[in-house]
């Protein structure tokens, strides 16, 4: 700062309020919201989020137009990339038991625009989610009856043809959210329970499914007369797993609701790891079961399984196979319609986002204004979109969502904890942490050992000041004992976590880089094969060497809540997959998302960045200064004091002086 031209200053300023962190409250467990969720109620949560519309309206279209039967394994491929990007939410939820899923954890970890970005994004992917489940709930409720509600709707309703929107208004589908609203609204208890009887009934039909699917199965179906097992090639599978991967976007609904569960700490990895499983395997059986019933050239993409079961003839199979999909959607629903006001809640609660949707009913103990604003926003997307165009902008939010939380994992676990005023430590996520050591008015200063010692004179502080900084070489985010003699030359000057930091953002530039060429460099960008590998070399050492670095710094040491394993590695390749597959998406998708962003922008900086209650923070008088003053009988005291506006300074030297008078003369009493 001192060396920067006085010109920018301003934008110097400028980025440190755009990176500013949230300041975590002393009190982790308080909140204005009711705690009264248990593990089991986390886990249906989940549960519910994920097995769906995907499960009954996705496998079809997959199998059908993308992957053939290999869409059982386009669907491994994504729960793995979503296992692996569920274990970071699941120690972000943990950790910080705070509502805003994806936000809070940037947040606290990368700096507020990306997290107002994040939580952006997140909103427009629960809006989306919910009005395309809304969609798929009416379509297969309309195939029951023949497509009997679309007829009429066409023709005495109201029919368009306006390209990006669907052909007919889906008054059902809009019907249905603003009932769900309603009920959202009357309080999270009352959403449990219904989520309850929905992820029963719903569990219940889908081990129908699977016994008497396998009853009827037909392995020809999988011959080379009907095309084979994968039809499409490795690149229809991947482009599958792309798709699939909104099948699983539900379970961070757990994390979003870590601020109203009973025992965070255990309770979200726990549910977290029991929905992701259960959602996976049944995914993965009910593709199993779809692709040997019927040939899969021949699948019904609206109403995929219960069309099956109708062609084999077996009609009332039919009938309890949608109606376990409607339910299985209404557990969909009320997951996007619990989730979405409260990452509103948070945004607004911090400041970030208008105001009214921070407030919470005081009975109810739901954000009601968050619930009815953006449920009504989510009809109205169901009315007028059709399924195709919401699901195809589902995915790149949930992904962009995904790799900023796996970021936030690896800068927070080798981030040192910092200090508020009051001496606890702030940017630590760990609720359970021992705060700090602190000063009290007047003291004095203690070595490491447990006996009082009074230092005498000021050299002996300062000795102790240097034994201090010796010892916390070998703190979070630097470097460790084993590898300081090659690299503290290089890396020793660095402050603590500053190069993980770097390091991060150079495995993201290296991981858009080594996917980049990957997806593009053969065929679109038709690069000789020489550089092709070479770019592939490059981008992929610089990855491996970014792990590295990371890896060579002391993380934190936390046993009391779940963390993720191998870090750095396991959230690096979470950041690779989700990458990928977001190149996987189409031109189209990503023009959408780049005006939903200009958009979000928009809403920052003309109301955002105004109203941050961290800007608010910083505007106020800072922390606490210390001042060391020797006595007469030669202790050393140290007196802490509230650093003071300029015009304020002299009479709070003024305040420090009389303060030391008085208690020299106490002393000198007593002697």
């Amino acid at each position: 700062m001192a060396t920067c031209p006085r010109g920018c200053a301003p934008a110097v300023r400028l980025c440190q309020r755009l990176n500013r962190l949230k300041t975590l409250e002393e009190d982790m467990m308080a909140t204005s919201l009711k705690r009264c969720l248990s593990t089991l109620d986390l886990t249906l949560l989940g549960v519910g989020g994920m097995v769906g519309s995907g499960l009954y309206v996705l496998t079809g279209t997959v199998a059908k137009d993308t992957a053939g039967p290999a869409v059982i394994i386009s669907f491994l491929f994504a729960g793995f990339a979503s296992l692996l990007a569920a274990f970071c939410y699941a120690e972000f939820g943990a950790r910080i038991p705070k509502t805003g899923s994806a936000y809070m954890f940037t947040y606290v970890s990368v700096g507020e625009i990306w997290a107002f970005l994040i939580g952006w994004n997140v909103i427009l992917e629960n809006m989306i989610g919910g009005a395309a489940v809304a969609r798929a709930w009416s379509g297969y409720l309309d195939s029951i009856f023949n497509h009997a509600i679309q007829n009429f709707t066409e023709t005495h309703i109201m029919q368009w043809n306006v390209p990006f929107l669907a052909h007919y208004p889906d008054l059902l589908a809009a019907g249905v959210l603003v009932v769900a609203s309603f009920f959202i609204s009357f309080g999270v208890q009352v959403s449990s329970y219904l989520n309850h009887i929905f992820s029963t009934i719903s569990m219940g039909v889908i081990i129908f499914i699977l016994v008497f699917g396998f009853m009827l199965a037909e392995p020809a179906n999988w011959s080379q007369e009907q095309g084979g097992f994968a039809p499409y090639g490795m690149s229809g599978i991947l482009a599958g797993s792309a798709t699939c991967f909104y099948a699983f976007v539900g379970f961070d609904v757990i994390a979003s609701s870590s601020e109203e569960a009973k025992n965070p700490q255990k309770a979200v990895p726990l549910a977290t790891a029991i929905s992701l499983g259960l959602a996976t395997t049944a995914y993965i059986l009910v593709s199993t079961v779809l692709t040997l019933l019927v040939p899969w050239r021949t699948l019904d993409p609206n109403s995929a399984l219960a069309d099956a079961f109708f062609r084999r003839g077996y009609s009332w199979a039919g009938i309890i196979v949608a109606v376990g999909s409607i339910c299985a959607m209404n557990t969909v629903l009320l997951a996007n319609l619990f989730s979405l006001p409260r990452i509103v809640y948070a945004m607004a609660e911090d400041g970030l986002f208008f105001s009214i949707f921070s407030r919470v009913n005081p009975i109810t103990k739901v954000p009601v204004n968050a619930i009815l604003v953006f449920g009504i926003l989510m009809a109205t997307m169901a009315l007028i979109f059709d399924l195709e165009a919401l699901v195809q902008f589902l995915s790149i939010g949930t992904l962009l969502a995904y790799t900023f939380v796996a970021a936030s994992v690896i800068v927070l676990r080798f981030q040192p904890e910092k200090t508020s005023s009051k001496g606890t430590a702030t940017t630590s996520p760990n609720p359970n942490a021992e705060p700090s050591p602190i000063p009290s008015e007047s003291r004095t200063i203690n070595e490491d050992t447990e006996e009082m010692k009074q230092y005498e004179s000021f050299s002996d502080k300062l000795q102790l000041v240097e034994r201090q900084k010796q010892k916390e070489q070998r703190g979070v985010g630097q470097l460790k004992a084993f590898w300081e003699p090659y690299l503290d030359r290089v890396l020793g000057d660095c402050e603590p976590g500053e190069v993980v930091a770097f390091s991060v953002m150079t495995l993201i530039v290296s991981s858009v880089s080594l996917c980049a060429v990957l997806e593009f460099g053969s065929k679109q960008l038709q690069l000789p094969l020489w550089s092709f590998t070479m770019l592939i070399v490059i981008f992929s050492l610089a990855f491996v060497i970014s792990l590295a670095l990371i890896w060579v710094h002391e993380p934190q040491k936390n046993n009391i809540t779940f963390q993720v394993p191998l870090v750095p590695l396991t959230p690096g390749i979470s950041i690779l997959i989700n990458v990928f597959l977001m190149l996987k998406l189409s031109l189209l998708t990503w023009i959408r998302f780049t005006v939903w962003i200009a958009i979000g922008l928009f809403v920052y900086f003309g109301y955002g960045i105004w109203h941050s209650k961290e800007g608010i923070r910083e505007l106020q008088p800072k922390d606490m200064a210390a001042r060391y003053v020797v006595l007469p009988s030669g202790s050393l005291v140290e007196t802490v004091q509230s650093v003071q506006p300029d015009g304020q300074v002299d009479a709070s030297a003024h305040h420090i002086n009389a303060s030391a008078a008085s208690t020299a003369e106490e002393s000198a009493g007593k002697r």
